[in-house]
């Protein structure tokens, strides 16, 4: 007898249908599994034999064929237990289930028949909505995950021995309530007070954060650089819902999705990590770090410390907003718009060449500044030098709350939002929207002597069109001044002067 069940598998962060198809038949006993599965899923037989045992159903001592189409798709994860039970309990006349064919499932089997979570379920509940399930079986813990996706029932459970009165009607699990979406930071967010004096830097942290702008932060130990970066996420505007459900999304499918308002995301991977880490990769490719920073922040402290091939391997996702791993007979397409902060000393003492103190030798030095090259840098929007703060400032007053700073990045995100669409801002212009912009004769006459004069790239001088119409929302102006081109000229350098 033949018996059917629908599920999903993870591609990358998208979820895939697939059909659990199982066949018993009388022959020696045997249990094969087949249809291109991994280690994982091949293991499966050996816990579904256990679960049905231990939930008091017989394992029927027949020829068992368990294919799991299509057989050209990779199969991974624990997940397909749930559905092939539930196939097999049918296909060897066990259980009657009318409504399968409109219901999806899937859940890791314990040797008791417990039902454990599995990764991916949101992206999963919202491909069987997609596919026009009426419902879909889960873990009960990945319950409140399965409701954010909406419009699809959720059958929450807990142990396989629950699936005999669920199909006969007779039982039915409460409906879980959705996860709360982390639109906002939540309370243990370092506040952007805490940053004392330097005030280049918090106006800098303010125009990156206004235009989801990236930063590179350089200066000497102790001088900030971290502590401003990690205050970073407590000035970003608050993610709107889709956006959140994006953040939501890959968190699931990472097994990272555990219902914690935390806002923005913030990855700060060492810099030992190694390009697939970064951005990602494996067989199958998995996302990285630069898909975990979705919609929030990438910080990297030591840049320079990174293996060179890491942060080569950013050049393209700064500029799209995605990434495009291809290996042998797989293809992925993960998502990636972050913001880019970054931390560097000038030199490996970490003094810098005009120190008394530095002793690096020059060709140290440009060993040392050569990991971060010119192409890289010349997709990063702000270039800020930071100094050692005095005795006084570090002793002075706290800065300017986060909340406030918050208020005005807030109106600057609406005034792009308003401009370029939901979702966007100014640092995903492209090069026509850039050269859009309304500059004043003298702002057009500065910009020009700059990019002869500097010798800027065409991606620079349009960065730096970028960067002024940031600084023009946070003025709240529709036209680009001289003053506002100059202070994104400034911006972009990486001396003192």
């Amino acid at each position: 007898m033949l018996a059917t069940a629908r599920t999903f598998t993870l591609d990358g962060i998208e979820a895939r249908p697939v059909r659990a198809e199982v066949d018993v038949r009388r022959g020696l006993p045997a249990f094969s599994l087949v249809g291109l599965p991994d280690a994982a899923v091949r293991e499966a037989r050996e816990r579904v034999r256990a679960a049905l045992a231990n939930c008091g159903f017989d394992f029927p001592m027949q020829r068992i064929v368990a294919n799991l189409a299509p057989a050209s798709l990779r199969k991974a994860g624990p997940g397909f237990d749930l559905p092939i039970a539930v196939a097999l309990l049918i296909a060897s006349g066990q259980l009657e289930w009318e409504a399968l064919p409109r219901l999806a499932m899937v859940g890791e089997l314990a040797l008791d028949g417990a039902i454990r979570p599995v990764p991916g379920v949101l992206a999963i509940a919202e491909a069987a909505r997609e596919m026009g399930a009426e419902a879909i079986a889960v873990p009960a813990v990945n319950g409140r995950e399965a409701a954010l996706a909406g419009e699809i029932e959720v059958l929450a459970l807990d142990s396989l021995a629950q699936v005999p009165a669920l199909a006969a009607g007779d039982w039915r699990p409460p409906r879980p309530e959705p996860l709360p979406l982390p639109l906002t930071p939540g309370s243990g967010v370092p506040d952007l007070a805490e940053l004392r004096g330097q005030a280049h830097l918090r106006y800098a942290l303010e125009v990156a954060a206004a235009g989801g702008h990236s930063l590179l932060m350089v200066g000497p130990p102790g001088a900030g650089k971290s502590l401003a970066a990690s205050r970073l996420p407590s000035i970003l505007p608050p993610l709107a819902p889709e956006e959140a459900l994006e953040v939501a999304r890959i968190a699931s499918a990472c097994g990272r999705l555990d219902g914690r308002p935390g806002g923005r995301p913030f990855r700060a991977p060492h810099h030992t990590v190694s390009p697939a880490g970064l951005i990602g990769g494996g067989n199958p490719p998995a996302p990285g770090e630069a898909t975990l920073a979705h919609r929030g922040v990438l910080f990297l402290d030591e840049l320079c410390e990174f293996h060179r091939d890491s942060l080569e391997a950013l050049r393209a996702p700064l500029e799209d907003g995605k990434i495009s791993i291809a290996r042998a007979g797989s293809a992925r397409r993960l998502p990636c718009r972050f913001m880019l902060v970054a931390a560097a000393n000038p030199c490996p003492c970490g003094r810098g060449e005009g120190d008394a103190e530095c002793d690096c030798a020059p060709l140290e030095v440009r060993r040392y500044q050569g990991k971060l090259s010119g192409a890289l840098a010349d997709r990063i929007d702000l270039l800020v030098p930071i100094r050692q703060p005095s005795a006084a400032e570090i002793g002075g007053p706290p800065g300017e709350p986060s909340a406030t700073v918050r208020e005005r990045v807030a109106a600057a995100r609406e005034r792009q939002r308003q401009r370029l669409g939901p979702g966007r801002c100014n640092a995903d212009m492209s090069p026509g929207e850039a050269r859009e912009c309304v500059l004043a004769e003298s702002a057009a006459v500065l910009l020009a002597d700059a990019y002869a004069r500097r010798r800027l790239s065409g991606r620079a001088h349009d960065r730096v069109l970028r960067l002024a119409r940031t600084v023009a929302d946070l003025a709240g102006t529709e036209t680009v001044e001289r003053d506002q081109i100059a202070q994104a000229l400034q911006l972009r350098r990486r001396d003192h002067d």
